[in-house]
């Protein structure tokens, strides 16, 4: 920017993930005041990394209020405040979110579904995560190994190993 070349959303972008790799929030608020002084804010792409620096940060409220004005709730910005709860032990906040986003009729994504079952293994929320796995079922994602492996952990972690062997035996059954 000291050449005169104005940063475009790549480089905010790669700026915002360099700063929630390297845990630097006030160099990403500095990145966000630009963004802002850009124009694009309210950029699908650009509000997601943005939420996700904030959570990578331990941010959470600021994460939250990105999510809040963002204009579409589309699966991405979902899923990346879904996981920034979950990722940060507000496991109950993720929850809650993932069934706004049921209701709302946006479908979970493989993504979407790992993250949620963290959460309940956290909160070793067997009944919540008994629902999530017939919404697993319902998408198609129940063969996926990684959906799989995050629904078995869900499954021991909240001491189901009956459920566990289930979902386990639904992975070794995809062609």
């Amino acid at each position: 920017q000291l050449e005169g070349v104005k940063p475009n959303r790549i480089t905010f972008i790669n700026s915002l993930d360099a700063c929630s790799k390297s845990v630097a929030v006030a160099q990403g608020r500095e990145i966000h005041a630009r963004i802002i002084d850009s124009g694009f804010e309210l950029d699908v792409v650009l509000g997601t990394a943005l939420l996700n620096m904030y959570s990578k940060c331990g941010n959470l409220d600021d994460a939250r209020s990105m999510f809040d004005k963002m204009r579409e709730h589309g699966v991405a910005l979902f899923t990346a405040m879904v996981e920034a709860y979950s990722a940060n032990g507000q496991g109950r906040e993720a929850l809650q979110l993932f069934w706004e986003m049921q209701l709302e009729g946006i479908e979970p994504s493989k993504n979407t579904f790992i993250s949620i079952l963290d959460a309940c293994s956290s909160l070793a929320a067997l009944a919540d995560g008994k629902e999530i796995h017939a919404s697993i079922l319902d998408c198609g994602f129940q063969s996926d190994t990684v959906v799989g492996n995050a629904l078995i952990n869900m499954y021991i972690k909240c001491g189901s190993l009956a459920d566990a062997r289930r979902a386990s035996d639904l992975i070794n059954q995809r062609d």
